[in-house]
């Protein structure tokens, strides 16, 4: 799962992919309905891949959060809508999620936004396990290294030795003769 790509804006519901940068910004397509606008540095962007959430020893990346909740809920969106639900089920979901959250600086709002994202992630195709993805790598070198020994090799090619031209004579040259003509003063 790669949430390089996946943008946070602030003042903008959903979340959003990075299509492509600009000189003052960037164009992003809205993962829940596809439209694409642009977004300038003036706006407050965040990476998902750059947001962590307190937990009692350190802090964990979303990422891993996210590979929790899809391997807590089997693949399948949560069962209540985050926005609405109280705050009781939130923290009952995340604590089942994220076992060691901070339960002091951990918010409601902040579960609320973490279980919508995942939605909308799940939703837009975006969430994938961690184990899936190192076995397409594996898969993908495994045939990366069939390809490379099924090869034949070429034999290397020696360079063929260079001609070089005859020297000129090694006699020294004679000095220009002077072909203007200038009068002698008296």
């Amino acid at each position: 799962m790669d949430l390089s790509n996946i943008l946070a804006i602030s003042g903008k519901p959903d979340l959003n992919e990075l299509v492509s940068r600009t000189k003052t910004g960037a164009i992003v397509k809205n993962l829940v309905n596809g439209q694409k606008f642009p977004v300038f540095s003036s706006n407050s962007i965040s990476q998902l891949s750059e947001i962590r959430m307190f937990t009692t020893d350190d802090e964990k990346p979303l990422e891993e959060i996210f590979e929790s909740a899809y391997n807590l809920l089997e693949g399948k969106p949560t069962d209540f809508d985050p926005k609405k639900a109280d705050s009781t089920v939130l923290f009952d979901m995340l604590a089942k999620v994220l076992p060691n959250y901070d339960t002091e600086r951990v918010h409601a709002s902040d579960a609320k936004k973490l279980f919508s994202w995942y939605n909308i992630l799940l939703n837009a195709g975006k969430l994938t396990p961690s184990e899936e993805d190192e076995a397409k790598e594996a898969t993908e070198a495994e045939a990366a290294e069939k390809v490379t020994a099924s090869k034949p090799t070429a034999p290397k090619r020696t360079a063929a030795p260079k001609q070089v031209a005859p020297k000129a004579t090694t006699q020294a040259k004679s000095a220009p003769k002077r072909t203007t003509t200038a009068k002698k003063a008296i």
